[in-house]
């Protein structure tokens, strides 16, 4: 049987904490924030963790001849068994989504399982593969809007999966190091994203019912207040904390920089994450989903995220 620490190590134990942020975000713009919120987030980090695992052993070989310290190729943990994890996990994540949230939830999350594994087994190593991925993240942000206002997550679902081609993109250059211009593309990318997230939301006008009081204005407002600076603020640390890696990339293209800025980008998602949930007037709920950014990056320094 494996250990523990073996498991933790295969499914990236730490990069589960930029997870929960994406359903958080999904249900603060669609407005259905409640209490089966926590086990779509659950949800999804078994989801995540099964496409980590199905990742390593799809790339066992792979793994045998550029990274034979990986739990696989270590013999730490056997294909079966990683197979298997993998396996369960997905049923169990799938399941999880379908109590909390019903056929509505189901109908997204069978979708992105499939697109998880789909991405790990075929997409992978093609051109496709960092849209596939990207599709992953925004289907987990979809899946905490399912049971409200689903169109009005879209947005944080294309911002996260924006995100998501620049890391993606990055990654493929883990081993072998990167060229100048690609860090340059990503960071552009980065700052896209990050304005995106900072920019204050449309909210519909309210209208006054009061008799005497007039008709309704026409067209949307732009949040302010509180939240709408903390979004920003936290837009901003995102786009700091991630684009400094990439820019030290683009300073020095080699292997050992690219895993730094794949890690500062998945473990600094969840800035972005609580970017959006302010974005969407969650403001202190927002702050929350922020602070796993630097434990994530504490716990990166333990269990290696990418």
């Amino acid at each position: 049987m494996p250990r523990l620490a073996d498991l933790a190590e295969l499914v990236r134990a730490p990069a589960a904490l930029s997870v929960p942020g994406d359903v958080v975000a999904g249900a603060a713009a669609a407005g259905t924030l409640g209490r089966r919120t926590p086990a779509l987030a659950a949800a999804s980090v078994l989801l995540y963790w099964a496409g980590m695992a199905a990742n390593d052993w799809a790339d066992r070989r792979l793994d045998a001849v550029e990274r034979p310290e990986r739990p696989i190729p270590s013999g730490r943990v056997a294909p079966a068994a990683a197979l298997g994890l993998a396996a369960g996990l997905t049923a169990a994540g799938v399941a999880l989504a379908t109590a909390a949230g019903g056929r509505r939830a189901a109908a997204v999350a069978v979708p992105l399982a499939a697109t998880v594994w789909g991405y790990d087994l075929a997409a992978k190593s093609t051109p496709a593969g960092p849209a596939v991925m990207a599709a992953c993240r925004g289907l987990d942000v979809l899946l905490g809007a399912t049971g409200g206002r689903v169109l009005r997550a879209v947005p944080a679902a294309l911002t996260v999966a924006a995100h998501t081609v620049t890391v993606t993109a990055l990654s493929r250059r883990e081993v072998t190091g990167a060229d100048a211009a690609l860090p340059l593309r990503t960071l552009a990318g980065t700052a896209l994203v990050a304005a995106s997230a900072a920019v204050p939301r449309a909210v519909p006008p309210v209208r006054d019912r009061r008799p005497g009081a007039g008709t309704e204005p026409p067209g949307r407002a732009l949040q302010r207040g509180p939240a709408a600076a903390l979004s920003a603020l936290l837009a901003g640390w995102y786009a700091a904390r991630y684009g400094a890696a990439q820019v030290a990339v683009a300073a020095d293209p080699t292997a050992g920089r690219v895993r730094a800025a794949v890690g500062a980008g998945i473990t600094g998602l969840p800035a972005l994450q609580g970017a959006l949930t302010a974005r969407a007037g969650a403001g202190l709920l927002g702050a929350a989903v922020a602070v796993a950014a630097p434990l994530g990056g504490r716990l990166a320094r333990k269990v290696s995220p990418t």
